[in-house]
């Protein structure tokens, strides 16, 4: 739903809620009205439900909109519009609607809705991020109003976290492509393009006592010591994204915490059509050389720490403190695979980030001057984002660095960067050849028992290891800074922390 100023005022809603931060009058008086400021770090192309759009616009979709299930404050799965879910004695996935759910028009949550949802998300012409996995679903049956059965192609242990997702929600099925209706703890009430959305409490939401706040307002502050700046002055509650070289003085402002998480990653993606990097061997060669610590220093001022493997979180079932380091920093070893492939000499190359986000150039040029160090020399080509990510989707690089999170911190999360299978995108390389990863990612997808699932996934991390799909480089830390008035919010552990705007649902000023 998108209304004008002008609009929401015709209407009569809340006047308090269009005013300028600045000429709202002290922070006091605002968390007296039981609105939240917060400063978001984009403002969101569009908020449609099942495209993805960043990590700002999905803070955005998962307050307007609710799916089968969510997140809690721990990371585990929740029930939404589903109270309950489990495997029937047939493999099929069993969803028991709540009872009482509305959408923001007064509609009730249905089966049908589900369905619907479900049938344009997996649709041929559809755009939806998680199209190919919906599309494994064989059929949705409804055997009475409050059940949907999801009978699906193959066995899918993780399908409950599809609808995690904040790019999978459910919309009532009479809505308009311009206009979904959802049914969220909040409800778009008003924008300013480019500056603000505002956000109002849905009085029918299904939980008691929830949304805490009486609304959000959101204002964009693209750059990001702007951004910092609104928190230190007061003129925002809370922020996303805040800058690294900021974190310090967050902490040391008696006023303001912080809380930051290590869950996104940088990597290294390549171009699996040509020589050097269709061979494994250099691309392992690449792995070894880089000295993940000066990226942490470099890029992130310390705030994160050196990743030499794949992206698995540490502390879940998953982790595997050896395979963790299975591409530690060994330039002789480098050296000698590159001998191996045939080039003692090393060979030219290009190396492909972005000069519009400090963290992807940074880590662009630490990785050059370690490459340099084992007779690959780079040259780096720094286009606008934009640029960036079209030459990634079409394969127009050798090398490229990449910034990303999993889907979840279950391994099957890792899919979305590891199957190079999957259709061309910028945020995986472009096809390198890794059958036995694939494979044991979808060997995984199927497993319901979790010992074997666990020993799955050390399987797959032990072909990613020789395949190189990627190079895993620094884990980074994201932070939410805050006024120590606001109380509630978690930042959600690892990589569901692009989620934690779900979590503005139980935010409140204390």
């Amino acid at each position: 739903m998108t209304l004008s100023r002008r609009t929401l005022v015709g209407a009569g809603l809340a006047a308090p809620l269009l005013a300028s931060p600045l000429l709202s009058g002290p922070a006091a008086a605002q968390r007296a009205s039981g609105i939240l400021r917060f400063g978001l770090s984009a403002f969101p192309p569009n908020l449609q439900p099942w495209v993805s759009t960043g990590a700002s616009a999905g803070t955005v979709k998962l307050l307007t909109h609710r799916s089968l299930v969510s997140y809690d404050n721990k990371g585990q799965l929740r029930g939404e519009l589903a109270e309950s879910w489990a495997i029937d004695a047939d493999g099929a996935w069993v969803f028991k609607l709540r009872q009482g759910a509305v959408f923001h028009n007064g509609e009730p949550v249905t089966a049908d809705d589900v369905k619907w949802s479900i049938e344009q998300i997996a649709g041929e012409k559809s755009t939806a991020y998680m199209r190919t996995q919906f599309q494994e679903i064989e059929r949705v049956e409804i055997p009475n109003p409050q059940t949907i059965r999801l009978v699906t192609k193959t066995p899918q242990a993780t399908l409950p976290s599809w609808f995690g997702n904040y790019n999978t929600f459910v919309i009532w099925r009479k809505s308009t492509p311009n206009e979904p209706i959802g049914a969220g703890p909040f409800r778009l009430a008003g924008q300013e393009r480019g500056t603000s959305l505002d956000l109002v409490a849905f009085d029918k939401f299904y939980k008691p006592g929830f949304p805490k706040l009486k609304g959000i307002r959101f204002i964009v502050y693209a750059d990001e010591n702007l951004r910092n700046a609104a928190l230190m002055a007061g003129d925002v509650d809370m922020i996303e994204y805040v800058p690294w070289q900021s974190m310090a003085a967050v902490e040391a402002e008696p006023r303001l915490k912080l809380d930051s998480v290590e869950g996104p990653f940088m990597d290294i993606l390549f171009n699996g059509t040509k020589p050097p990097f269709n061979d494994p061997r250099v691309r392992r060669a690449v792995a070894h050389a880089v000295k993940r610590e000066d990226i942490v220093k470099a890029a992130f001022f310390g705030r994160g720490k050196p990743l030499e493997g794949l992206p698995i979180v540490e502390g879940t079932p998953w982790w595997d403190k050896d395979l963790a380091r299975g591409w530690a920093y060994d330039p002789a070893r480098a050296k000698a695979l590159l001998a191996e492939a045939g080039f003692a000499n090393g060979f030219q190359t290009t190396l492909l980030s972005t000069a519009q986000f400090g963290m992807h150039k940074d880590t662009a040029e630490v990785v050059q001057q370690h490459l340099s160090a084992i007779g690959i020399q780079c040259e780096l080509q720094l286009p606008d984002w934009s640029t960036r990510v079209s030459r990634g989707s079409r394969g127009q690089y050798d090398m490229a660095i990449h910034g990303v999170s999993a889907d979840n911190n279950d391994p099957d999360g890792l899919t979305v960067v590891l199957d190079t299978s999957l259709s061309p995108s910028h945020g995986r390389s472009f096809k390198v050849e890794a059958p036995r990863t694939i494979a044991a990612l979808a060997k995984g997808r199927a497993e319901f028992d979790q010992a074997k699932r666990v020993e799955i996934y050390r399987e797959m991390q032990r072909a990613a290891l020789e395949e190189v799909p990627l190079v895993g480089l620094a884990w980074r830390s994201q932070g939410y800074g805050m006024n120590k008035g606001v109380k509630g919010f978690t930042n959600l552990p690892g990589a569901l922390t692009t989620s934690s705007g779900g979590m503005l649902e139980e935010t409140f000023f204390g």
